[in-house]
């Protein structure tokens, strides 16, 4: 998932805002209690997360993959005053650990949660969107840009986590891998598709900035 030579990567990280406190906490008790707490995002692209945030300043915001919360909060931060916070996840064991840390923090009335399949919640939605973060499962990362693209304001952007998936997209693709397949069919959309324009960021394990035309 580090593309970069560790000590080069270690100077990126000690040259880059901090993370906050609160976020360092999340991380320990995910380490301690959660299975697979790599897949948080990490203080490095958290702090990505949080600037591309801050520069947008969305009112609204869509979450597909929600974890312990730390991507969450890492975008809550360039929320406007009167903005909120939607986040998505099928890990019902989860609900209660992301709600302390989002009540810990200054946006928890901001960061509405909720359960289920993010295919049958996406629509169930009113609102638009001025920020999305793709970060769930990645067979239907395709699906999920569909649901989500008329839900995209104008000007609006759609981060997209994982695109490189750990160097396998330009690896001799196994037939069983449906993963990577996905993946591949995504950043090929991503780069097709007239309605945004794209960039894809070697950060981590590759993060795509797409903005709606």
């Amino acid at each position: 998932m580090y593309f970069l030579p560790e000590k080069l990567d270690e100077y990126v990280v000690a040259h880059s805002q901090e993370e906050p406190e609160l976020l360092q906490q999340l991380t320990r008790e995910t380490y301690q209690k959660i299975l697979q707490p790599i897949m948080l995002s990490g203080p490095y692209q958290g702090r990505v997360l949080s600037m591309i945030s801050k520069l947008i300043r969305p009112k609204t915001i869509l979450e597909l993959g929600t974890f312990t919360g730390y991507a969450t909060l890492c975008l809550a931060e360039g929320l406007q005053s009167e903005g909120e916070i939607h986040t998505i996840d099928v890990n019902e064991e989860l609900v209660d650990f992301q709600r302390k840390y989002f009540d810990k923090s200054d946006f928890g009335p901001q960061i509405h949660q909720h359960l289920g399949p993010a295919i049958d919640i996406i629509p169930t939605l009113d609102n638009t969107f001025d920020l999305v973060f793709i970060d769930a499962d990645k067979p239907n990362y395709v699906n999920y840009f569909h649901l989500v693209i008329d839900k995209l304001n104008s000007g609006g952007i759609i981060l997209s986590d994982n695109v490189l998936w750990h160097g396998k997209v330009i690896e001799p693709l196994d037939d069983k891998d449906t993963s990577t397949k996905a993946v591949l069919e995504f950043n090929m959309l991503l780069k097709q598709d007239k309605r945004i324009e794209t960039v894809l960021l070697p950060i981590r394990d590759g993060l795509t900035i797409s903005r709606k035309v």
